[in-house]
């Protein structure tokens, strides 16, 4: 019973070695990152670009289909969703593999800011440092603006105004209830949803997007079937 006990000691106290491990190189690449760019020079040269768009000239049915579907709890957390990071945690152990990532739409920031696509926990790691230090410098409304126009929505289409304008040769501020529900759907996976060759997986994904925003109240149950009635 004792050598049993010792066991599992050991393997307790290797386990809490393992994890301050893992927290600390996480942490040493977070600092790395931003150390050799800063958050106000990454934020800055995005909003330099010739096709950013600000969130005034956005679509707000299209801001609201995104946080519906992406982070509903966007509001109320600090940059992290634990409940929702447990969840994917619990998925993958299943599945044995990387199929979900619980990341808020601050983390998706850090992410496509500072840290490449590979999916992988230690990136997670540095992400959730990374998303502490854009809520602490950025307004929730600047991180979603961002968001918006860095995300990749497939069909080589990065951010909301070359999705907008390529998908449907208008402007974001146009963007119907229809074409803003199918765009919020695309980010997820973009190579299998992008709309040259997957709409009828981009549709199927829309439908989950009008779900959430009936369950967010933005829209009606009846507004979510007159869409969908069309397809």
């Amino acid at each position: 019973m004792k050598i049993i006990k010792r066991i599992l000691l050991l393997f307790l106290v290797a386990l809490l070695t393992l994890g301050i491990l893992f927290v600390g190189v996480g942490y040493v690449n977070y600092k790395k990152a931003v150390s050799d760019v800063s958050i106000e020079e990454k934020v800055k040269e995005i909003r330099e670009k010739p096709d950013y768009v600000k969130t005034k000239d956005i679509s707000p049915t299209l801001i609201q289909a995104t946080i519906s579907i992406e982070d509903h709890r966007f509001y109320q957390h600090k940059g992290v969703d634990y409940r929702s990071l447990a969840r994917a945690l619990v998925n993958n152990i299943f599945a044995s593999g990387i199929v979900g990532g619980g990341s808020t739409i601050t983390q998706q920031l850090a992410k496509n800011l500072y840290f490449d696509y590979q999916p992988s926990y230690l990136r997670k790691m540095s992400e959730i440092f990374l998303a502490y230090d854009l809520e602490a410098e950025l307004s929730k409304e600047e991180i979603l603006e961002l968001y918006v126009n860095v995300i990749n929505y497939g069909d080589n289409h990065m951010g909301i105004y070359q999705a907008s304008m390529g998908y449907f040769g208008k402007t974001p501020d146009q963007l119907t209830l229809d074409e803003a529900s199918l765009l919020a759907g695309l980010p997820q996976s973009p190579s299998n949803y992008q709309l040259s060759n997957h709409e009828d997986a981009a549709r199927k994904r829309q439908k989950m997007v009008l779900s959430a925003m009936v369950r967010e109240k933005h829209i009606s149950q009846q507004d979510m079937d007159t869409i969908i009635s069309k397809y």
